[in-house]
């Protein structure tokens, strides 16, 4: 199982009473400060958010500049949009293909092109969208399938009632996307998932699944099933099938495990859920907001409790290899673990190091991307 960051410049409580004025900019550069401590401890992957209007969950707006500044002060770890969002009210295909190949180019052939929606609501309908529902779905599917056109072809051309490349009344009838991917065949694809047909759908066209939802493992594993059974079957809308599956939990390790449960309870894990809850409204099941003000400190009883449900990865480094057993046996191909929430940087930081000094190697001794893996052989 391999292991990555997760980064989308939450503004919590804690850091805006810490840091006033400044909390959002140093949540930004803090998340670039912990991209380059997991590219040097041998963590993997790197995922960064693009939302827009999610107040204090996520000041992660422009994901593509954060990730080009990213790729300059990395040199191993793969750096993925997670995700990019396809609506062309948000941001139009053909500037989502040029920022892919552009991406591909700066990292080395690191980027790694995650794909979806929109986070809810909110989120959608602030450009003009009228649901987060069938509107956004229906733009998905349409406009996933026109990136290797455009990276593969000099004449790309498309014409719908979503979006037209050129106008018709252009007098050249084509346009060459620039620039082209330079690791062929192209960027390993993945969507962000959020129920069962979403993975299923993923598995049939041959996507990494990014599992973006709180939950344990066990809560998962029918998705992961699912996506297994499916993704031997699929018909690529790539040029090779991406199997993998993504799951995300909340993560402090630290030399002592009382001390990290003691941070895990200060860290904001639950106005992180709060929030998540309330913003990505297409996951409320029972059509209730999450109460978005919900306190941000645990007991360290419910931290206990958490752990033990395998809601949260908590303690010393023999403690988390025990905890993440249970994401492995589940059959999760990657772990995504989001931080600093509001851990203090110098735990974060010791996370990382701890994480990547002792757990990594029991867990992931395999020093080749798995992706790497599937693109060289489709290349």
């Amino acid at each position: 199982m391999e292991f990555a960051l997760v980064t989308s410049a939450k503004v919590l409580r804690a850091r805006l009473a810490r840091d006033g004025d400044a909390a959002e900019h140093q949540a930004i550069m803090d998340d670039a400060a912990l991209v380059v401590e997991a590219d040097r401890w041998g963590w993997k992957y790197v995922w960064t958010a693009e939302h827009h209007f999610l107040e204090r969950y996520s000041h992660m707006s422009a994901s593509e500049v954060f990730l080009g500044y990213a790729a300059a002060l990395t040199s191993h770890i793969h750096l993925g949009s997670g995700i990019f969002n396809l609506n062309p009210s948000v941001n139009h295909p053909v500037r989502v293909a040029e920022r892919v190949a552009m991406l591909d180019h700066l990292s080395d052939g690191r980027f790694e092109f995650g794909t979806g929606r929109g986070a809810g609501s909110l989120e959608v309908t602030g450009f003009d969208i009228p649901d987060a529902g069938d509107t956004t779905r229906a733009a998905w599917d349409e406009v996933i399938r026109e990136f290797l056109p455009m990276w593969e072809s000099t004449d790309y051309r498309h014409d719908s009632a979503l979006f037209r490349v050129p106008h018709p009344a252009s007098t050249r009838p084509t346009r060459n996307v620039l620039p082209k991917i330079w690791r062929k065949p192209h960027p390993p694809l993945w969507v962000a998932c959020g129920n069962a047909p979403t993975y299923e759908k993923a598995a049939r066209m041959g996507l990494g699944a990014l599992g973006f939802s709180f939950g344990s493992p066990q809560a998962n594993a029918a998705n992961i099933e699912n996506y297994k059974q499916h993704i031997g079957r699929a018909e690529p809308i790539g040029r090779f099938v991406n199997d993998n599956v993504l799951l995300v939990s909340m993560l402090v390790c630290l030399d002592d495990g009382r001390r990290a449960r003691e941070v895990m309870a200060r860290s904001g894990s639950q106005e992180t859920s709060a929030l998540a809850g309330y913003y990505h409204d297409t996951f409320n099941r029972d059509g209730r907001p999450a109460p978005v003000d919900t306190g941000t400190d645990l007991s360290l009883e419910e931290v206990d409790s958490a752990i033990a449900g395998g809601r949260l990865v908590c303690g010393d480094p023999d403690e988390v290899i025990d905890q993440l057993q249970a994401f492995v046996d589940v059959g999760c191909d990657q772990i995504g673990f989001l931080l600093p929430m509001s851990v203090p940087m110098d735990h974060a930081v010791e996370t990382i190091r701890l994480v990547g000094r002792h757990v990594i190697p029991k867990l992931d001794p395999d020093p080749e991307h798995r992706t790497s893996r599937f693109r060289a052989l489709a290349a």
